[in-house]
């Protein structure tokens, strides 16, 4: 920044001091063509009164000395021009008038001059202002980066952070896809954070939670009974831990990716038994891919012949889900666990705020 300013500092002297030399000379030159004009014009005015000689009558003086007509002449008294005669050109008076005239002019140009360097000067940035002015936006600028940089952004809560850990490791169970269509919208890349978008919304991403109403316990809304089932298919390794929140993300992600695609499972009879999901109906087909078109097969549930992949079609299945996966919710609160999965990046989103307010009270 110091080396452009010198540079820039640089360009502008010599560029004035350019532009007055050039000006000067240009003076010069005119008070060069006025002096030859001058010159010019006296030469021809003493030519104008300098006739060439004629033959003529003798010279007065002459004939005074002969005849002295007039009577003697003082001493210092000019000659009496005669008739006819030409007056002598007074060479000194000429001369006189003309330095004075010069010297006007010399003035004037000496002022236009000076008058040109005042007007240079004002518009001219010194040295000293020069690094005022940039010492000024230096500081502006940091100030603007200072605010922007470290002012206070919106932030999702702490315990968010924590949960997207856990899904990390409860994601690793391949057991937790559906059965048999093999849906894991729970655990997919960009879809996991339904998990703990859900989990925020049911229990404050608590894994201790406790519902003494519903028997609700750890993460994910359901009985711990139902959760048992569900882990039953999760090959766990251990007994189902509501109160673990690896173990309450998988039967969360099990139940999820169920209530989407569906699931075979062995009734009281032995015999298999097809649970269709969302995917199964062709009207919500066409509300989360565009297209009412299913996949159907013996044994197996419908799903949608094409992927959810539209920001829009993943937010009304998201709806869909929250309200199959919590037995109670309203459509209300539905639409604002869909608002909050659409805005996982972007928390400081005024409707997302507005929820968290809603959940968590001001301090959120």
């Amino acid at each position: 920044m110091s080396t452009t300013s010198a540079e820039f500092e640089h360009f502008s002297d010599y560029d004035e001091i350019w532009l007055a030399d050039l000006e000067t000379r240009a003076i010069d030159l005119e008070n060069e063509v006025s002096v030859w004009r001058e010159a010019r014009q006296r030469a021809l005015a003493e030519e104008a009164y300098s006739p060439e000689p004629v033959p003529g009558p003798p010279h007065t003086q002459f004939r005074r000395v002969a005849g002295n007509p007039d009577g003697p002449r003082q001493r210092g008294q000019a000659p009496t021009p005669q008739r006819g005669q030409v007056p002598p050109v007074n060479t000194a008076a000429r001369r006189a008038a003309a330095r004075s005239q010069s010297h006007g002019k010399d003035e004037r140009t000496r002022t236009l001059i000076d008058h040109g360097r005042r007007t240079v000067q004002r518009g001219r940035l010194t040295r000293g202002r020069k690094i005022t002015v940039a010492l000024a936006l230096l500081a502006v600028g940091i100030t603007v980066l200072v605010v922007t940089v470290f002012r206070p952004s919106a932030s999702w809560p702490s315990s968010v952070a924590v949960v997207q850990s856990e899904i990390t490791t409860a994601c690793q169970n391949p057991d937790v896809v559906s059965e048999p269509d093999q849906v894991n919208f729970a655990c997919g890349k960009s879809t996991s954070q339904i998990l703990w978008v859900f989990s925020l919304m049911t229990s404050g991403d608590n894994p201790n939670f406790s519902d003494g109403k519903s028997g609700r316990e750890g993460l994910e809304p359901i009985a711990p009974a139902q959760g048992g089932e569900v882990a039953w298919s999760l090959n766990l390794h251990h007994p189902y831990n509501p109160d673990n929140p690896i173990d309450s993300l998988e039967v969360a992600a099990r139940a999820i990716n169920n209530i989407i695609g569906g699931a075979t499972v062995t009734g009281s009879t032995g015999k298999p038994t097809v649970q269709p999901g969302l995917e199964s109906n062709p009207a919500n087909c066409a509300r989360y891919t565009g297209s009412a078109a299913t996949i159907t097969r013996a044994g197996y549930p419908a799903i949608c012949a094409q992927p959810v992949t539209s920001a829009s079609g993943q937010a009304a299945l998201v709806a869909d889900v929250y309200q199959e996966w919590y037995l109670g919710a309203s459509s209300v609160v539905a639409q604002e666990a869909s608002v909050l999965y659409q805005n996982a990046n972007d928390p400081g989103n005024p409707q997302v705020q507005s929820i968290l307010k809603g959940l968590f009270g001001p301090a959120a």
